[in-house]
């Protein structure tokens, strides 16, 4: 029993000694001073618990994957360089600034890494009806190839109709490059990944636990929804593969309301350059690409793609939204599936208050992440200030990431 009760308390030693070194990387490395001291305090009081909870959810960066780019020199030479000197070909003129403030495109720019450029044409696409067929009738036309990335992909109705498209354009000779997330895809069968790969379909998952660090971090997965056609015409938003994003099921009261959008013109190329990236990291290789880029005769729109991800070392996304409310004169208009900011973001919402700014927010009436609905209650008190006005999207299920500031700068994620 000695013998027991001396190994007993070597092992909680040991964990507690774990505990308070993890302790200190949380303070060290964890973004927000809350969420330090929140897991310090649950490290060192209970680190059997803990432990494992911060090796799974703890870290806010996703390691391997610039280095892996730089690797493949995708990141550090060949591919970004010559896409961002092809789209620099139609970048904005000297002096022109289609913000009230110069500098703050130029912070935008800052943060995407791309410049904005002219000749672009942006359609919105309104649930999923609207979002489908327009993507569906673009892949049908595909000469070259089809790239496709997304969280999630089910084997429901909407998800064989694009498998049967898919293996069809294969035949015909099309290449086909599809990215799926292992997490949000879990549920996706075995056979129909199978077909598509008989197919002639390249079909892989985004392997977010690739690499030793990675191996537990199950709140790194992919969730970009993009499309791309030959180059030449892209697709990004809320959408996923499944029928709740059609409104088929009866979950939600059977509405779902969200918003995709289509975009053609030089931007085009940032979001492909986006996919390639994510492509090596998957299957560390590279795939031959149209790199050339293409104006929009019809239409001259301003246009910038912002890939954001917790591989860089800026908080892009969060800056992003920063940037753009303090930027605003007249108003920030933000639809969001999932309210749950952080310091910055809500003072920046505060003083545009202060400064007469026109401020509404549209949440969903019925959620489909309780702990984010109820999360966002918190933040109200904070937010009852003239001008700021909370909403709650009624009908169904809102899923769409909308934000439009003044008259002149929209986006959609």
């Amino acid at each position: 029993m000695g013998f027991i009760a001396a190994l007993s308390a070597v092992i909680f030693a040991v964990v507690e000694g774990i505990g308070i070194l993890t302790a200190l990387h949380a303070i060290l490395f964890i973004r927000s001073s809350q969420g330090a001291i929140a897991w310090a305090i649950i490290l060192i009081t209970f680190p059997w618990v803990g432990l494992p909870f911060y090796w799974v959810f703890g870290r806010n960066k996703f390691n391997g994957y610039i280095e892996a780019l730089r690797a493949g020199n995708i990141q550090s030479s060949n591919l970004v360089g010559k896409t961002i000197s092809e789209m620099k070909k139609f970048s904005l003129n000297e002096g022109d600034s289609f913000l009230e403030e110069k500098t703050s495109s130029e912070v935008f720019s800052s943060i995407s890494g791309m410049p904005f450029t002219r000749g672009n044409n942006a359609e919105l696409l309104i649930n999923g009806k609207k979002t489908f067929e327009t993507l569906f009738s673009y892949i049908e036309k595909a000469e070259k190839y089809v790239l496709l990335e997304f969280f999630i992909v089910r084997n429901d109705e909407i998800g064989e109709r694009l498998k049967n498209l898919l293996k069809k354009k294969s035949n015909e000779g099309i290449k086909v490059y599809f990215l799926y997330d292992e997490i949000g895809s879990r549920k996706l069968s075995l056979n129909y990944i199978s077909e598509l790969k008989g197919a002639g379909v390249c079909i892989m998952p985004f392997f977010t636990t690739r690499g030793r660090r990675n191996r537990f971090q199950l709140n790194f997965r992919n969730h970009r929804k993009i499309a791309v056609i030959d180059g030449r015409y892209g697709f990004v938003g809320g959408h996923n593969v499944g029928d709740e994003y059609l409104g088929l099921k009866k979950k939600y009261g059977g509405t779902w309301r969200d918003t995709h959008l289509f975009v053609e013109g030089p931007c085009v190329l940032g979001i492909q350059l986006t996919f390639a990236a994510d492509w090596f990291w998957a299957v560390r290789k590279k795939i031959d690409l149209n790199w050339t880029a293409r104006i929009c005769p019809e239409s001259d729109m301003t246009a910038l793609p912002i890939p954001t991800d917790p591989s860089h070392r800026l908080d892009t996304c969060l800056l992003f939204f920063f940037n753009s409310i303090m930027s605003a004169k007249k108003r920030v208009w933000i639809a969001s599936p999932y309210f749950v900011p952080d310091d910055s973001i809500v003072h920046a919402l505060q003083l545009a208050s202060l400064r007469g700014v026109d401020v509404k927010i549209i949440l969903p009436g019925i959620p489909d992440k309780k702990v984010a609905y109820l999360a966002a209650f918190s933040f109200f008190p904070r937010l009852l200030m003239p001008g700021i006005k909370i909403y709650r999207y009624s009908p169904g299920f809102m899923h769409q990431k909308v934000v439009l500031i003044d008259d002149n700068l929209a986006g959609v994620g």
